[in-house]
């Protein structure tokens, strides 16, 4: 979304997102996902089609404010994915800000963590979408 609709956004929010599309074909614990995302084919099977939609190539049409989430203990979509895409905000100088779990997985499941998370979210959307 962020480098094909960058309207009407005001912000976004990347909660434990794919930013680059060929290395999770590699690091993903869930192949299965990956792999029927791009056609059932890996990675050097069909390289073109896992590039056809990666995130990483539109970096440089990114321009609104992303909050990006990841938790360490997630392996369908590795930490290094959220990582990237916060890096690639903060070398671009776009706003961003990173949350991450080094408890949690997939999913924001302690109580304590998911009032965080919510809390952060909240206070995000209101930061960049008041009038």
């Amino acid at each position: 979304m962020a480098g094909v609709w960058n309207t009407p956004w005001r912000c976004l929010v990347d909660h434990d997102g794919v930013f680059d599309n060929r290395m999770m074909g590699y690091a993903t614990e869930e192949l299965w996902f990956s792999e029927w995302e791009n056609g059932h084919a890996t990675p050097w099977d069909d390289p073109a089609d896992y590039e056809r939609f990666n995130p990483e190539k539109r970096v440089a049409d990114w321009h609104v404010p992303m909050l990006v989430i990841h938790s360490a203990k997630d392996y369908r979509i590795p930490l290094e994915q959220g990582l990237a895409a916060f890096t690639a905000m903060q070398r671009r100088g776009i706003a961003s800000e990173f949350l991450t779990f080094p408890d949690e997985n997939h999913w924001v499941l302690k109580p304590q963590n998911s009032e965080l998370w919510q809390k952060t979210v909240l206070e995000w959307l209101d930061r960049w979408t008041r009038k």
